[in-house]
């Protein structure tokens, strides 16, 4: 049987703290993470087991699975790997240490969490990992190149653990949202200004046209709310067969056809046309 204890990172807003919410009220022991102290507290106002994680740090992701298997004897069920950010800008414009920052959040910081946690679910003979990607996780579209290369990484990396734990009882799924309603273009924005140099970049006119799309709150079209990301994960951690990957959102749907069924220059010919319409 697989324990109904899960823990949920990312979990200060957005598609984490829905995901934990929702899980809580359908019995599930929730540990939620988040980084700031009162995101701790707020997690905690609402009956979850907050717990500090940072991605980018090894000495909290130690910690946080060694309180998570300590409070549960290792009777842990699932793992929701959510938390993560975007760094916009050209590829030529980022500097390597930049790159290696957007990694360390969203790909290798995700890779130890999970190895930890892995042992515990081989030992009970279940368990089930799920992965939040992105549409940027099966295309890619210009100025999104680091967040771009870390979703690519992620999915491969997924795929093959998917294929070694077959037999375990571990079940690993991908969950791939296009636009969803969280703090993600603020926090984008965020990053965007303070490690691009916007006003000496060969491309600064069109950073300073999606600088203030970004002021505006983003694209709205197709936008979901983080519910619609946690109905797919309900599924994944709940369902007696879950599935390999659930796609989220209209563009993720649309992305996954076009990639499929268009020859190599008529994809990259159609990426750039849908690129091209946001610059302008």
């Amino acid at each position: 049987m697989l324990p109904r204890t899960i823990l949920v990172t990312g979990a200060s807003t957005g598609i984490g703290r829905a995901a934990a919410v929702m899980l809580k009220a359908r019995g599930w022991r929730v540990f939620a993470t988040a980084r700031a102290e009162a995101d701790l507290d707020a997690l905690a106002a609402l009956d979850l087991e907050p717990l500090r994680l940072d991605y980018r740090e090894a000495g909290s992701i130690a910690a946080c699975a060694e309180a998570v298997l300590e409070r549960t004897g290792g009777r842990i069920g699932a793992l929701f790997n959510n938390g993560a950010y975007g760094q916009p800008g050209a590829v030529e414009d980022l500097r390597t240490d930049i790159l290696r920052a957007q990694f360390e959040a969203n790909l290798f910081g995700w890779h130890d969490l999970t190895c930890r946690l892995i042992p515990a679910m081989r030992a009970n003979g279940a368990g089930r990992i799920v992965q939040c990607s992105s549409v940027l996780g099966i295309v890619a579209m210009k100025y999104r190149g680091a967040y771009i290369a870390s979703k690519f990484a992620l999915e491969g990396l997924t795929d093959t653990l998917r294929q070694e734990l077959h037999g375990t009882g571990i079940a690993v799924s991908t969950i791939r949202p296009g636009p969803i309603a969280t703090r993600f273009v603020p926090n984008a924005m965020a990053a965007f200004q303070a490690n691009i140099d916007i006003d000496g970049s060969a491309h600064r006119d069109i950073y300073r046209r999606r600088l203030g799309r970004m002021e505006r709150g983003g694209a709205g079209r197709f936008k979901l709310p983080p519910e619609a990301v946690v109905d797919r994960l309900i599924h994944a951690l709940e369902s007696d067969r879950p599935k390999p990957y659930y796609s989220v959102t209209v563009p993720t749907y649309v992305m996954d056809v076009v990639r499929r069924i268009l020859p190599g220059r008529a994809l990259v010919g159609f990426l750039r046309r849908v690129s091209d319409r946001e610059d302008r």
